[in-house]
């Protein structure tokens, strides 16, 4: 059974920094790994992913601020998030493209953690 199991959120004044982790069990193999956000009254955004081979990519607003990690060994994904701003404050989700152990009668590889709450106030 695949499980994405993030931690990591919190309250934080701007300026400061949270560290976001997900980890996945239940999987065959794993392509990529990636953060999105949504605000209330937004969509859905993706924020960083990364793949296999470590390199990355990241939405513009988020630039030379947030850092995503792959721990391939414990198909783990981190998320170091600094110089914090209002208007990152989101729910965050652990997003994973791979294929599980177990797959359901209708292939499946899209999978989504349960959302971590990012709260950046003064």
């Amino acid at each position: 059974q695949v499980q994405l199991v993030e931690s990591g959120g919190g309250l934080v004044q701007p300026g400061g920094s949270l560290r976001l982790s997900c980890t996945a069990s239940g999987f065959f193999s794993i392509h990529y790994m990636a953060w999105h956000r949504q605000a209330p009254g937004n969509e859905r955004e993706l924020v960083a992913t990364i793949f296999k081979n470590g390199s990355s990519t990241y939405t513009d607003d988020v630039k030379g601020r947030f850092a995503i990690s792959r721990d391939n060994a414990k198909s783990m994904v981190l998320l170091e998030m600094n110089s914090l701003e209002p208007e990152d404050t989101a729910t965050y989700y652990c997003y994973v493209r791979g294929v599980p152990l177990r797959q359901t009668m209708v292939p499946q590889y899209d999978f989504w953690g349960q959302g971590t709450q990012v709260t950046v106030s003064s």
